[in-house]
């Protein structure tokens, strides 16, 4: 089992032919781990936080944390090695952006524009936000890796410790509420503690808010805007997503996670793709 420091190291390579000696562009080698998944498509958090790294690595000193990133998926990279290309844009004193490629033999599969600065722990100054009301963790069924009776792998529960509401389990079985929501509690199966990079794969939950609607299969996403706010506290985190429209074969999410002292750590809004009934 590949851990998140692991699969998303990343070794610096040259800066790529024809880019102007700037320092501004920077060049690294990833190699994408094949558990990191859903079915054979790598989990499009787990590409984000990959390109994240990138970017942090990139970034100016004092601004090691991402921030925001907007991703855009273009082809489904496969797992294997990957070249990633970050672009500083700006770096000021509370902020770098920078825009930045995950490529595979020479095409794009991702492209993303970054913010990153310092995060740290702070209490907010207003929220109207209350933590999801779920179970309690060892009350909610764990996520396997082998759903029974689909015959579809989601090797990403070997990575990711997923306790799903129960009230999921019946969309799972065929019954789904039509609320267009899921949630659960979710650690890291190595034993990290989440930080501010792992937090773009807990905010990509998995199985997609589809499942919820009575629309079974892969959900694609398409483009996705993610906020990482606080560092979060040593712990599980609570994820919920709730879809607003399905229109156009296009469904539309937002995303909250909560750390352990209950504080809104990250959000996130995206467009994914979906076969709707004629």
């Amino acid at each position: 089992m590949a851990d998140f420091a692991a699969a998303t190291a990343l070794t610096a390579t040259a800066e790529p032919p024809g880019a102007p000696a700037d320092g501004a562009h920077r060049v690294f080698d990833a190699v994408l781990d094949p558990q990191w998944a859903v079915g054979d498509k790598l989990h499009g958090g787990y590409l984000m936080a990959v390109m994240g790294r990138a970017a942090c690595l990139a970034s100016a000193d004092g601004h090691p944390d991402p921030t925001a990133m907007a991703a855009s998926f273009v082809l489904p990279p496969r797992p294997g090695p990957a070249r990633v290309q970050v672009e500083t844009l700006r770096a000021g004193k509370g902020s770098t952006r920078t825009r930045v490629r995950l490529e595979q033999d020479g095409a794009v599969c991702v492209e993303a524009l970054a913010t990153n600065g310092r995060l740290g722990e702070p209490a907010p100054f207003w929220s109207r936000t209350e933590p999801e009301p779920l179970p309690a963790e060892h009350a909610c069924p764990h996520s396997p890796a082998d759903v029974p009776g689909s015959g579809f792998r989601v090797p990403l529960m070997e990575v990711v410790d997923q306790r799903i509401d129960p009230q999921i389990v019946q969309a799972l079985a065929g019954r789904p509420s039509l609320r267009g929501r899921v949630a659960g509690w979710q650690r890291l199966a190595g034993g990290a503690d989440w930080d501010p990079l792992s937090l773009l794969v807990a905010l990509d939950m998995v199985p997609p808010v589809s499942y919820d609607l009575g629309l079974a299969g892969w959900a694609p996403t398409v483009q996705m805007s993610a906020y990482v706010r606080a560092v979060p506290a040593p712990g599980p985190v609570r994820v919920a997503m709730q879809a607003e429209e399905v229109s156009g074969d296009r469904m539309d999410v937002s995303v909250r996670v909560w750390d352990a002292k209950d504080r809104l750590v990250a959000q996130a809004s995206q467009i994914a793709a979906v076969r709707t009934p004629e």
